[in-house]
């Protein structure tokens, strides 16, 4: 068994898109460097879209150059059309993050358009980077994969089709996306094998939220299937402004005491990870900051694999 698990962490994106407070940029860099001294070595660190709708990010312009300083660390973002795609491209993104809802409700909520023309609009943005001097790499979450808070139930038939559509694009990796958090561990089992089956292992990773609790759960079923890549957040931050009852994201250090503890390899210090916690309570007071492991304190029976 592969013992390395990848883990992205999504907090200076989505974990700051839906907070009360508006953390200013130079704060996002010094978590940013804390999160990357702690071991992560991906970090998504904003998103290219309309200040308007999502002011959280509207400085992501300045955070992102600025975060490709960082040694050996792979800075994402996250676009939502070819216009968001090109500023990521011309800021240095390393990889672009595109999100295609399964839902066609939640398509509208989130991007404006329904699931096929995002899909179209994900092949012309694969098309324009593949024309450009530098590679990107680009990534695609299929969102609301395990369910919509407007929509009800989705069919797993309905998500593998939509991943294999997604597929074809000509992107490198595919997410399944809990938008929502309406998923259980059963539900993760039939979801990924059924889109493992379409796509094959271009279905690397999972993003999970834990509205309903069931987030680490939902990761040891995936695990179970072969999922080795992972988004999460520190302190719980996050959720879909777009998707009305999302709450936060799974939180990066349980996740990661859960995995070192079972023996998988995060190249994570735990330790220095809770240390950035201070960062995020200072920036953002009104914002409750979630973790078993930061309320309970690191076991002394813990033993990192890292």
């Amino acid at each position: 068994m592969n013992q390395h698990v990848r883990l992205c962490e999504v907090g200076p994106r989505d974990g700051l898109q839906m907070a009360k407070g508006m953390m200013p940029a130079a704060d996002k860099l010094r978590w940013i460097r804390q999160l990357a001294s702690a071991g992560l070595r991906e970090i998504e660190v904003g998103s290219f879209v309309s200040p308007k709708l999502v002011p959280q990010m509207a400085d992501t312009g300045v955070v992102l150059p600025e975060a490709l300083t960082i040694p050996g660390l792979t800075v994402c973002a996250l676009a939502c059309n070819l216009r968001g795609a090109m500023a990521a491209y011309e800021a240095g993104a390393h990889v672009l993050a595109f999100p295609i809802s399964v839902s066609e409700t939640h398509s509208h909520a989130n991007v404006g358009k329904g699931t096929d023309a995002q899909i179209a609009m994900m092949a012309s943005i694969v098309e324009w980077v593949r024309a450009q001097s530098r590679p990107m790499r680009i990534d695609a979450a299929v969102a609301t994969a395990f369910g919509c808070s407007l929509e009800g139930v989705v069919p797993v038939a309905r998500v593998a089709a939509v991943a294999e559509a997604v597929a074809r694009t000509g992107v490198d990796e595919i997410a399944l996306a809990d938008t929502v958090g309406y998923a259980h561990p059963a539900q993760v089992r039939d979801a990924v094998r059924a889109t493992q089956d379409a796509i094959g292992t271009t279905l690397t990773k999972l993003h999970l939220h834990d509205t309903m609790g069931l987030g680490l759960a939902n990761v040891l079923a995936g695990l179970n299937e072969g999922i080795r890549g992972f988004d999460s957040c520190l302190g719980g931050l996050g959720g879909c402004p777009f998707a009305p009852g999302a709450s936060g994201n799974i939180v990066t250090e349980d996740l990661v005491f859960m995995l070192e503890s079972m023996g998988y390899q995060t190249g994570v210090d735990l330790p220095r990870l809770l240390d950035a916690r201070a960062i995020l309570a200072q920036a953002l007071p009104e914002d409750p900051l979630r973790s078993g492991v930061a309320a309970a304190g690191i076991p002394k029976t813990f033993t990192s694999t890292s």
